[in-house]
């Protein structure tokens, strides 16, 4: 599927701004973003709820921008499942082939291999009623897969599902997609949901594109700040970077910190003739070494700690500001509020982030 400056536009606002996404075969695709920055529009106008102000939506090599949502064929999950609740699973899960005029052998065999793959066989002559809410998400998705779209749309799907459950279910919903072997973009906000199940992530911000790559790069190398804090948490200083034939470097905290190569060093300024330019310079908590007082290069004082099972989460007050830490539960050192302790970090583990887009915060 190919959108080509997809554009929607409600009176004066402007909700989606020049658009453009190729989504190959097979491929996961997530559209991330804030509340308001047009990634459900654009998945209502893929889906034909929503006309298209400007651009187009190509779909196998045809233009489909402006066919009816149901010649589209596409399969869509909502929010809310949509499940009609005087049908078992196994009614539910027919019913788009029914509407399609299948033959009733391909009906049964179709819906017997949808179950299969969402693993509700066993549920087959349940009501939505009598299902818990991950097993009502699966049933949504088969009914979706039954009719063997060449793309499904996701509208957060799993936004109604308690924390455990929708973390569970991340996977799961992987695991279908990639059984299935069907295109699928879906509409998030959770940036762990999309990290988890995407082979791309595309993010969003006021109806415009930012950045658009696979998880672990995007998280690796945010293009800006705004990504960097929204995919994922982030500390960020801002510096003055001097190049020098010796190297790219800045001081913080009476420490001169070497840029390596690979620290994504593109200028948050323009680099004035002296050779210096004001830069954010971003480190991710789970990067930072805490230890002990004097151990580290930078000292802190711990301000606030937080126990998440897992994880312990630290915020350190350092000369340059106050620092987030993240440190996994293994059962060795845990830190208390008032102690004097030592930072430190990797170079390697430092991003030099660009300019946000005019008009940002």
């Amino acid at each position: 599927m190919q959108l080509h400056g997809l554009t929607k536009k409600f009176a004066d606002t402007t909700a989606v701004d020049n658009l453009s996404l190729d989504v190959a075969k097979g491929e996961f695709v997530s559209l991330l973003g804030p509340s308001g920055c047009g990634k459900t529009t654009t998945l209502q106008m893929i889906a034909g709820f929503v006309d298209v102000t400007a651009g187009s939506i190509i779909l196998d090599g045809t233009d489909i921008t402006f066919a009816k949502p149901n010649e589209r064929g596409l399969g869509i999950v909502f929010q809310t499942y949509a499940l009609f609740p005087h049908m078992t699973v196994e009614k539910n899960v027919a019913f788009g082939l029914e509407m399609r005029k299948v033959s009733g052998s391909d009906i049964a065999r179709r819906v017997r291999d949808a179950l299969a793959v969402a693993q509700l066989e066993k549920f087959a002559q349940r009501y939505p009623r009598e299902l818990s809410g991950g097993q009502r998400q699966r049933v949504a998705l088969a009914r979706a897969l039954v009719i063997q779209p060449p793309v499904l749309l996701l509208d957060e799907p799993l936004s109604n599902l308690d924390a455990n459950l929708r973390e569970e279910m991340q996977f799961e919903l992987r695991r279908i997609q990639q059984q299935a072997g069907t295109t699928t973009i879906m509409v998030t906000h959770d940036q762990a949901e999309a990290l988890s199940v995407s082979d791309r992530v595309v993010v969003m911000r006021e109806g415009k594109v930012i950045q658009i790559d696979e998880p672990y790069v995007m998280y690796e190398n945010p293009a800006t700040p705004f990504i960097s804090r929204f995919v994922g948490k982030t500390n960020t200083f801002a510096v003055t970077v001097t190049a020098t034939e010796q190297g790219t470097h800045f001081d913080l905290d009476g420490q001169r910190i070497t840029l390596k190569d690979n620290a994504n060093r593109t200028s948050h300024a323009e680099t004035s003739s002296a050779g210096t330019s004001e830069a954010l310079v971003s480190v991710r908590p789970e990067k930072i070494v805490i230890d002990r007082h004097g151990q580290g290069r930078f000292a802190g004082t711990v301000k606030n700690s937080f126990f998440l099972g897992n994880l312990w989460m630290y915020e350190v007050q350092t000369a340059f500001g106050l620092v987030v830490v993240s440190v996994i539960n293994n059962h060795q050192q845990v830190y208390k509020i008032g102690e004097d302790v030592s930072l430190d970090w990797h170079e390697d583990a430092l991003r030099v982030l660009t300019a946000e887009p005019a008009g940002n915060v």
